[in-house]
């Protein structure tokens, strides 16, 4: 990670809201309705070899319901018979069965080791797709969302290994030729491994571009793959395909060929080799003591030290300065002295202008000299931080100012996990160039506001859940805070059967689901049409944010869940319920 800026998300005070005051639960009928599947959705369980929690979150927890962002409410899932099935929905109340747009080309049963048939909607015309046994599938769709013009087409296909799920694709041009950039997650065993798991999390950055001789056919110029020990969070590439934007609670790290590594390990094995200080210096509460290593042939008259209240030169014969700068703090400089000393050593005493005070460093900046610090400084130090620190939790209870109790956390301020980052890579130079440290900021979901942008990432911020726009191309301003869903950083923790999160697209509600029947809705705040007062306080409210719940008449479990700015589409195993969330405009 050397080398890489360290960044930090910026929230925009103007879409916060420090007086919200909660949901209220609204009792308002919901339109649902439902569709049967011709065909049982394609599910894949995990396996007795799959247990680990990184396949669990790749693939037990897969959403099988993917949504067309550049087509308004339009949901794909695969079935059983490797059928990929659309429903595009005009009018709630004349809903068309789900049709058949593809069939995968290969028979899914007969992979003893496949996993959950994934796809991408990489642009309005391209698609890819991967049958869960290692193949990928680049589609051309044509205009998708009609089924006039919406014919797929198989314009490459190829072994890749062992099998994966499909993270991210884009579409772009580049050289004058199209290309498609696509991201292959795959959770595999690791021999290496022997205190962890026993797994490792690959994604593989593949690069597919039209052939120059000008046939429309396709071919693979790049593979680059990157390891990790967590499954990410989020992990989307640039629209332009030059970058790589990944959240993860554990740090990835792109795999080199062996000439590239030999090259990295003589660079870090350069730089890791210490240099001798330049210089050593210690202090009393009166005087600051220099030491100096001369070269042999330096005597006396080739020594020229000048001393002034705030600054330091030394020079030996005619070469540039040994040292230069400003001091720390002023010194006596009529009573400084230098010496040369027996063992071919300078050694230089600077006195102290205000006594007692603890010089942080020598000359400000300069970072070429190590401070000795003895003995009786180091207990001086320990003694003044001993009131921070106590053998016992809490000492002192009674105190007006009491520590932080961890006993007073409710469990939804709880975090799994604190070391979560946020990585931007080249794609050309494979390092890490920007990178956010998120602590505490716990990854609710993603969502694709505009198809066009790369995926946008919620954060929880204390109570709120606050949403994240990247932009690649804005390197001053790479990640935008352009909407908040008040509380619901606070809300969702306290659901514990929760499977899957969403939100609109134009941000007028948020949503999540438990692995069985019940949705949850939370819309922003709106205006009131009546007058409400807040009886503690006695004052008017001017707005409100509802809460409303969904239970759908099913007992399957909850496999898909995608949203829209107008309905939430929810898939089971045999049904695809539509909740009608907002009237359209």
């Amino acid at each position: 990670m050397a080398g890489a800026a360290h960044c930090s998300l910026q929230a925009k005070r103007l879409l916060l809201d420090p007086k919200f005051e909660g949901y209220k639960l609204s009792l308002e009928p919901l339109a649902c309705y439902q569709l049967g599947l011709d065909a049982a959705v394609a599910e894949v369980q995990l396996r007795d070899d799959q247990y680990t929690l990184d396949h669990m979150r790749a693939f037990g927890m897969y959403n099988y319901l993917h949504l067309d962002s550049w087509y308004q409410d339009n949901v794909y899932y695969v079935d059983q018979f490797g059928r990929v099935m659309n429903l595009s929905v005009t009018l709630d109340t004349a809903l068309q069965k789900p049709r058949e747009v593809f069939r995968l080309p290969t028979d899914l049963t007969a992979c003893d080791n496949r996993l959950c048939a994934s796809m991408h909607f990489s642009s309005s015309t391209w698609v890819t797709l991967s049958d869960g046994t290692g193949r990928l599938y680049l589609i051309k769709s044509g205009k998708r969302g009609s089924s006039a013009s919406e014919k797929w087409e198989i314009v490459f296909n190829e072994e890749l290994g062992s099998p994966f799920i499909i993270a991210h694709s884009v579409s772009f041009i580049k050289s004058d030729a199209h290309s498609l950039a696509v991201l292959l997650l795959r959770v595999e065993k690791d021999e290496l491994d022997t205190k962890g798991s026993g797994f490792h999390v690959t994604l593989e950055w593949v690069t597919i571009a039209e052939r120059k001789e000008g046939d429309q056919r396709y071919e693979i110029v790049k593979r680059r793959v990157l390891q990790g020990k967590s499954v990410p969070h989020y992990a989307a590439i640039e629209p332009s395909g030059d970058g790589l934007m990944i959240v993860s609670h554990k740090p990835f790290t792109f795999m080199q060929n062996e000439s590239d590594k030999l090259e990295e390990n003589y660079d870090a094995k350069a730089s890791n080799e210490k240099k001798d200080p330049l210089y050593y210096w210690q202090q009393t509460e009166d005087d600051v003591t220099i030491t100096v290593h001369l070269p042999q042939d330096i005597t006396k008259d080739d020594i020229k030290i000048h001393f002034s209240p705030d600054n330091i030169c030394v020079t030996l014969k005619d070469q540039p300065p040994l040292m230069e700068g400003k001091l720390y703090s002023s010194v006596d400089h009529e009573s400084c002295t230098w010496v040369i000393r027996e063992d071919k050593s300078l050694e230089i005493s600077l006195i102290k202008k205000n006594e007692e005070s603890r010089w942080l460093e020598l000359i400000v900046g300069d970072t070429r000299g190590e401070f000795i610090m003895d003995s009786s400084q180091c207990s001086e130090i320990a003694e003044s931080l001993m009131h921070l620190t106590s053998e016992v939790m809490n000492p002192n209870p009674e105190k007006e100012n009491p520590p932080c109790n961890a006993q007073e956390l409710e469990e939804c301020d709880a975090f799994l996990e604190d070391g979560a980052s946020l990585c931007r890579f080249d794609g050309d130079t494979l390092k890490v160039t920007h990178i956010i440290n998120l602590g505490s900021n716990q990854y609710l979901f993603s969502v694709v506001v505009n198809p066009r942008e790369m995926p946008c990432f919620c954060l929880r911020h204390d109570v709120d859940a606050l949403l994240w726009q990247p932009h690649s191309d804005q390197p001053e301003n790479m990640w935008e805070h352009i909407a908040t869903f008040n509380a619901l950083g606070y809300v969702q923790a306290s659901k514990q059967d929760k499977k899957f999160m969403a939100c609109a697209p134009d941000y007028s509600y948020a949503a999540l689901c438990e692995c069985l029947r019940r949705v949850f809705i939370y819309r922003q705040p709106t205006p009131l049409a009546t007058v409400l007062y807040n009886r503690k306080e006695g004052r008017q409210v001017g707005q409100v944010a509802k809460q409303l719940v969904a239970t759908l008449e099913a007992h399957d479990p909850i496999l898909g869940f995608q949203a829209t700015s107008e309905r939430l589409f929810v898939l089971t195993t045999k049904t695809l319920f539509l909740i009608k969330v907002n009237s359209g405009n």
